[in-house]
């Protein structure tokens, strides 16, 4: 019997695959339904009023469970909501969970692991196989100190649901990754100014090309790493121009080297004079805020778009090859211990244009692994020597990808999915091989 952590898009379908490949498991879920942070309603979601996916429906969803025809390209967070509702009723996978249900501890013990959790007050003790952590990255804020105490309000972006806290007050929106932009969009509409405090460069790409969502846009023709990035590039700066010309930083590294920003009003907004951007902040004395370039202004708000931190606290950090100062835990293909085949990291990946296919692709590769391992297969066998020597290597297909915290487990989409179907083949392959002999045997 194994636990899954989580009932967001990674934890269904990661339930979806053990499920399928009949293996037993119990799902915990501290929310009353699935979703996880896509359910607005769930008190640890990061959502916002008006949030929609920032990858296009087609390039995002199971394959084998293809949104609705009438959901737009970019769904609201609540077509997502009904989404994964829908996709946990036809899978069968609420029969699977425990929820509202806290995870407090997982404790590795002689032969399987502990896990407590907590229900209306009350703990309970199971003993399982093995763990599947599945309860996603971005639930615990990163809220960096401010250079100066501050006498306004200040919160992060996990905080912020509606445009109504703006009104007609003097914002300043710290960040300017996908969220900042959005946030800053709102704000414009009931906030007396809006400023954007952006520390470095971004690259900033529409949502739509030519009418058709931006990530489902040529990829007919797979370009070398280098070319891919000139061409895409100079289509870029055709659309849109040079950040500097906004009065944005540049950045200083290439196109998808970091995660782009998906905003096709940001800079629109900009351009109209209903955004102000800003240098970091060097200073803060009350409501004053100083500029790196000197400049001050005063604000009734300071909203911090300052992303988020990795976090299991329900398991110890040395349990997940974790060393100190390591930006994310060390596992091979951001899944699998270099030590130990019965705990497994779900969805710590991220990657442009993964999508939740990608994920599933994740999913099973656990499943089959875990299976055959069971079984005592050579496959599984070569796996585990693999997982072994190559735990700390990134697939990152040659991009230099900045030294962050947030990228420390981003990974290059095509690579990573290729290296998921080799090995997954190669479990396939092996299970096919197995059935044939037992057939006839029979």
């Amino acid at each position: 019997m194994y636990a899954i952590i989580g009932a967001g898009p990674m934890g269904l379908c990661t339930a979806r695959q053990l499920k399928k490949h009949g293996i037993d498991f119990i799902g915990f879920e501290l929310h009353s339904d699935v979703g996880g942070l896509w359910d607005i309603d769930n008190p640890h979601s990061s959502m916002y009023h008006s949030a929609h996916l920032i990858s296009a429906k087609g390039t995002t969803e199971f394959r084998e469970f293809p949104m609705r025809a009438e959901v737009a390209p970019y769904p609201h967070h609540s077509e997502m909501r009904r989404y994964f509702r829908d996709y946990a009723r036809q899978f069968r996978l609420y029969e699977h969970y425990q929820f509202d249900t806290r995870v407090l501890q997982v404790q590795r013990e002689q032969d399987g692991w502990k896990l407590i959790s907590e229900r209306n007050g009350e703990q309970r003790e199971w003993r399982f196989d093995g763990v599947l952590i599945a309860n996603g990255t971005l639930h615990t804020p990163n809220l960096p100190r401010l250079p100066g105490d501050f006498s306004g309000e200040l919160l992060h972006s996990n905080a912020y649901k509606s445009a109504d806290i703006f009104a007609g007050k003097r914002v300043l929106v710290v960040g300017c990754g996908n969220s900042a932009c959005d946030i800053a969009v709102d704000a414009v509409h009931r906030a007396a100014s809006v400023d954007l405090s952006v520390r470095r460069g971004y690259h900033f790409l529409p949502k739509f090309i030519l009418g058709k969502p931006t990530d489902t846009f040529g990829g007919a023709i797979k370009l070398p790493r280098r070319l891919k990035q000139l061409v895409d590039g100079l289509l870029v700066r055709a659309l849109v121009g040079k950040p500097s010309q906004y009065g944005l930083p540049d950045p200083d590294y290439h196109l998808y080297e970091s995660h782009p920003v998906m905003n096709s009003l940001v800079l629109h907004h900009i351009g109209h004079g209903d955004i102000h951007p800003r240098g970091d902040i060097t200073a803060v004395r009350g409501q004053s805020v100083t500029f790196a370039n000197g400049e001050q202004a005063e604000y009734d708000l300071i909203l911090m778009a300052t992303g988020y931190k990795i976090d299991y606290p329900f398991i110890a950090r040395d349990e997940l090859n974790w060393p100190q100062g390591a930006g994310a835990p060390q596992l091979y293909l951001n899944v699998f211990h270099p030590e130990h085949d019965d705990l497994f990291m779900l969805g710590m990946v991220e990657a442009s244009g993964l999508g939740w296919q990608g994920r599933d692709e994740q999913a099973e590769l656990v499943a089959l692994y875990i299976r055959q391992s069971r079984a005592g297969s050579p496959a599984a066998q070569a796996l585990r020597q693999t997982i072994r020597a190559q735990a700390s290597q990134r697939l990152d297909g040659g991009y230099r990808y900045l030294q962050l915290e947030r990228m420390a487990y981003y990974v290059h989409k095509d690579s990573y999915r290729r290296r998921i179907a080799e090995h997954s083949a190669a479990l396939r392959r092996e299970l096919a091989n197995d059935g044939a002999l037992a057939a006839q045997g029979a």
